[in-house]
């Protein structure tokens, strides 16, 4: 039985390592802000995400202890990712997009969090790594 607990946490431990290697890639590879945006949250909550869990399981079934370190740290990594994603895209919206530009909202008003008066700009200077 230890056995498959083993080869169950080591799973867990190479899924988590592959999926930080990918957004880690998809950082210094993909072109602007909105795109590398993607790349990191989902290695910080799939990948940390994958290493912290296999780290309860080992404690809780192998040693028998619950570990209430990793748990917390989960939980915080899980609400606190997708929260700074969110806030870094509309910072992005806000100095890189004009109004004009904007996608519809569909309901008929504009963005509740778009300010006209806010100057926008130049893309080029959000994105300080050059793509040739």
């Amino acid at each position: 039985m230890d056995a498959y607990i083993e080869y169950a946490i080591s799973a867990l431990l190479v899924i988590g390592g592959l999926f930080g290697l990918v957004g880690s890639f998809g950082l210094l590879k993909l072109r602007d802000t909105m795109q590398r945006l993607h790349a990191p949250t989902k290695a910080t909550t799939v990948g940390v995400g994958s290493a912290l869990i296999s780290s309860m399981a080992y404690f809780m079934l192998i040693e028998g202890k619950t570990s209430w370190h990793e748990l917390l740290i989960t939980l915080f990594l899980l609400l606190t990712a997708p929260i700074t994603a969110n806030f870094i895209a509309k910072a992005h919206m806000h100095l890189a997009i004009r109004e004009q530009d904007m996608p519809a909202t569909g309901v008929g008003t504009d963005w509740a969090t778009y300010d006209p008066e806010i100057e926008v700009v130049d893309p080029a200077l959000l994105d300080p790594v050059e793509r040739t």
